[in-house]
């Protein structure tokens, strides 16, 4: 073998090298691609997925707790009627009857009459405990018991607005009627007497415009 063809020889072997390297490293590199689109799929269907996921967990939440509240209001009815004494205006009402209702006075010899509604039980009587109605009458004059809360409207605490029931006019309340118990409330004028129905929580408030709507009794 003359030198010319064993430096031709040479010549082509290290070509085909460099064309196989260049192969390889493309390859190599093809190869990396791949598996980085690949994971990077896998990452995004992940990210996306779990989107999903919590989507459809909160849609299942959003139609759980709205079928429930449908539920809770559908067991409130048929209301039942709410009968005062007699003696002190015959005040009834209409309430939830998933509610209880305990009447705390005995007023066949006259006095205050209380009595306190609250779903499902009536928890024991107290100035801060909250209930979802407080039937109060008593036998103060109108503008009396309205002006005892002249005070907390005047420190912007309740707010006071004219309220009316079967064409009987009368005073809303509407506020925090102590750092316990924030709500609403209407007074009126019955016979000789003040009738006051208060909400203590803004909870009970969608129930207590419909109840105070139904009210009425005996001027």
């Amino acid at each position: 073998m003359n030198t010319y063809q064993h430096k031709h020889e040479q010549g082509a072997i290290s070509g085909s090298l460099i064309a196989i390297i260049g192969l390889g490293v493309l390859v190599l590199a093809a190869s990396s691609l791949a598996i980085w689109a690949y994971f990077s799929y896998t990452e995004q269907k992940t990210n996306v997925d779990g989107k999903v996921n919590l989507a459809v967990a909160e849609g299942k939440k959003a139609q759980g707790d709205e079928d429930a509240t449908k539920f809770a209001e559908r067991e409130k009815e048929p209301n039942r009627e709410f009968v005062g004494p007699d003696d002190y205006g015959r005040l009834t009402f209409n309430y939830p009857k998933t509610w209880s209702v305990f009447e705390a006075t005995d007023v066949s010899r006259g006095g205050t009459y209380a009595a306190y509604l609250n779903p499902v039980t009536v928890p024991p009587i107290s100035a801060t405990q909250q209930y979802a109605l407080r039937v109060t009458i008593e036998e103060k004059d109108y503008d009396q018991v309205v002006k005892s809360y002249e005070s907390l409207v005047k420190k912007g605490d309740l707010r006071n607005s004219p309220t009316s029931a079967n064409g009987n006019n009368g005073t809303r309340l509407d506020g925090s009627f102590s750092k316990d118990i924030r709500g609403s409330a209407v007074i009126y004028k019955i016979r000789d007497k003040t009738v006051t129905l208060r909400t203590d929580a803004d909870t009970f408030k969608p129930d207590f415009e419909n109840l105070i709507k139904t009210m009425n009794f005996n001027g």
